[in-house]
């Protein structure tokens, strides 16, 4: 089975962010010195910036927090709480509250998204090679008996003990970052900092304003040519959260390309439409996993949802290069790339 692909090229980053215009607003020059910190972890380059309180405190105290989440959370290591769930033989297993937290969350979500967002479908994912970087294209037969233990719906939770029938995994990898991105914020502001921003592979979280008062700019990037900006969106407060097929692909000798976005239905890329998916929203968790659900569910599946949960905002990228924006962020939404762009219509 071939599906359609498109050829992009390979971005760490997903998103950019850069400074807004200043307001006449009165700030002290403490406020306005950032302190940074890169980090390196869940397979990702990270940036945080802070402004004002104990920055210093907060950076260190956030790339601590960061490890241990990335401890807690890697699919690969052995020490991990996922690794214990997926290695228990269907007993149950005790995790930490970030590990409940997280798969209470995907257990919601994939309801939510009639199962686009499906944490179980790890072991189909790795016989893609997406998490060895071995790739290759699964037969139908093999597919079709991966698919057999993918089911969200399987997976049983009471309290801090998560349990999984024998032959089925989780990977937690479409909540992870953006989870993260929510606990270095509550760290920013548990250290008196206001005023902060990060960056997260593909996600981008801001706390507050700009310390002068101004909104943060985050640019998403073009999935037909991902060393670019698409357009420019300005936000306080907000996680903005993009999930593309440009971001993990890999391509086979007939010239056809695989992407890491995979559908629950058949186990293939999903391909329905979408080629990029920006959700913008309070909540980085919420935003991480809804952006991989509804590049999963199409278009009309997105649109659907928004309109049942206007809560979210949304830029969709659609396969024959058009852009669609919900109306929630039309006055902060910049075009500045080729692309026709509109407002999503919900009449």
């Amino acid at each position: 089975m071939v599906k359609k692909v498109f050829a992009f090229a390979l971005l760490i980053s997903g998103l950019i962010f850069s400074s807004g215009c200043s307001e006449e607003k009165a700030v002290s020059e403490a406020d306005m010195s950032s302190k940074s910190r890169d980090v390196f972890a869940m397979d990702t380059f990270m940036n945080i910036k802070a402004y004002g309180g104990n920055a210093d405190i907060a950076l260190s105290e956030a790339e601590k927090r960061i490890l241990q989440l990335e401890d807690e959370l890697s699919v690969t290591s052995e020490t991990s709480d996922v690794w214990a769930v997926d290695h228990s033989s269907g007993t149950a297993v005790d995790v930490s509250d970030d590990t409940a937290l997280i798969v209470n969350k995907a257990i919601e979500m994939g309801k939510k998204t009639n199962g686009a967002l499906d944490i179980t479908l790890y072991p189909v994912l790795k016989e893609w090679g997406f998490t060895t970087g071995e790739y290759k294209v699964p037969d139908d037969n093999t597919l079709k008996s991966l698919l057999k233990n993918v089911d969200y719906s399987k997976v049983s939770i009471s309290g801090n003990k998560v349990t999984l029938p024998k032959e089925t995994e989780i990977d937690l990898g479409a909540l992870a970052k953006g989870y993260t991105g929510d606990e270095i914020m509550k760290t920013m502001e548990e250290n008196g900092v206001s005023s902060a921003i990060v960056s997260l592979g593909g996600n981008v979280q801001a706390l507050g304003k700009k310390p002068d008062g101004s909104n943060w700019k985050v640019a998403v990037r073009n999935p037909f040519a991902p060393d670019t900006d698409m357009c420019i969106i300005e936000i306080d407060d907000k996680a903005v959260i993009t999930s593309g097929n440009y971001e993990r692909y890999f391509t086979t000798d007939d010239g056809n390309v695989y992407w890491h976005i995979l559908d629950p239905d058949d186990g293939y890329p999903a391909d329905n439409g979408l080629v990029s998916v920006t959700v913008i929203g309070d909540c980085g968790l919420d935003c991480d996993a809804l952006s991989t659900a509804l590049f999963v569910e199409g278009y009309d599946g997105a649109v659907e949802f928004l309109r049942s949960d206007p809560s979210f905002d949304l830029i969709l990228v659609t396969d024959d290069m058009k852009i669609f924006y919900s109306g929630g962020i039309a006055d902060s939404f910049t075009n500045i790339s080729g692309m026709e762009a509109e407002v999503i219509a919900l009449d």
